[in-house]
């Protein structure tokens, strides 16, 4: 899965760079709000790609003695960066270069190179999108798109996915308001659909931004696998009660899980070891994102 997190990551940040240079020449030729807002865009593409490979390969450093944790947390950190990227420099831009064509309108010129080069721009940006989406087919597990955004704690898999989503949207806007700036002798519409591009990356960007400060404060693994972790334990002969189950992703692949329980009355220190064992060996067989499993000893009764 991280793998396919990875590929779709630097098929975006290809793709990106490559656009981002046919769009700003395809700009300077015709003079269109739109085609500037979408070389912006994509250029903001390509710097995000970057620092989400910089936050992968960080992650992975090993702990340390100030990080005994690993540094997985590094990882959201700046995907948290990227979503503001896009808000502030991505939306914001494409918004103010809408504004002020639509305050002082011009008609484009040379649509030609405006139209060659989002159809290109469409068939890179459609290339990386399969790459983002079958790395977010691989969380959806039979769940609904926002539910598996709502529950990824693997950023990567849907930050690629909404970005290139919204640079197809955002090409197609571009598309239609340089023709209907034209065939209507409307130049005000080139620039409207400037600021429909930049409200469009706002609106992704608020979705990266809630999501990946969720996961830099901290979650826990779902309510239904703590369920079957809690079954799991408690099948264990030796446990009497399970009292407590706390679990943080310390990055995508890396869960702390702590077990507060109870042993039956007469439970012998073997036992209890032995119980241990299985537990641990059980519980990263059914998950082995959960690397590090502690138990609360104050549990443990004579």
């Amino acid at each position: 899965m991280a793998g396919e997190s990875r590929r779709a990551v630097l098929a975006a940040f290809a793709g990106n760079l490559a656009i981002a240079v046919t769009k700003f020449i395809a700009a300077a030729f015709s003079g269109s709000a739109a085609m500037l807002s979408e070389a912006i865009h994509s250029l903001i593409d390509t710097g995000n790609g970057a620092l989400m490979l910089y936050g992968m390969h960080r992650s992975r450093r090993p702990p340390d003695e100030e990080h005994p944790f690993g540094y997985g947390h590094e990882f959201y950190f700046w995907t948290l960066v990227v979503g503001i990227l896009v808000f502030a420099l991505g939306g914001g831009m494409s918004i103010l270069a809408g504004v002020s064509r639509i305050t002082a309108p011009r008609a484009p010129e040379n649509t030609g190179w405006s139209y060659a080069v989002l159809a290109a721009a469409a068939v890179f940006e459609g290339i990386s999108w399969y790459y983002g989406f079958k790395a977010f087919g691989a969380e959806r597990r039979g769940r609904g798109v926002f539910e598996t955004i709502r529950g990824s704690k693997n950023p990567a898999s849907f930050a690629t996915l909404l970005e290139d989503s919204a640079a197809l949207a955002g090409l197609a806007i571009a598309a239609a308001g340089i023709f209907l700036a034209e065939r209507l002798e409307a130049p005000w519409l080139d620039g409207a659909s400037s600021v429909a591009i930049g409200v469009l990356l706002c609106l992704v960007s608020l979705v990266m931004v809630v999501e990946s400060k969720g996961l830099l404060v901290g979650e826990g693994m779902e309510k239904r696998t703590l369920e079957r972790l809690r079954a799991l334990v408690q099948r264990e002969p030796a446990v009497e009660h399970v009292e407590k189950l706390t679990t943080l992703y310390l990055g995508p692949e890396d869960v702390m899980l702590a077990i507060e329980l109870r042993f039956r009355a007469g439970t012998t220190i073997n036992d209890i070891r032995a119980t241990l064992t299985r537990l641990k060996r059980a519980i990263q067989d059914e998950y082995p994102r959960v690397r590090r499993i502690y138990l609360d000893s104050a549990a443990i009764e004579d």
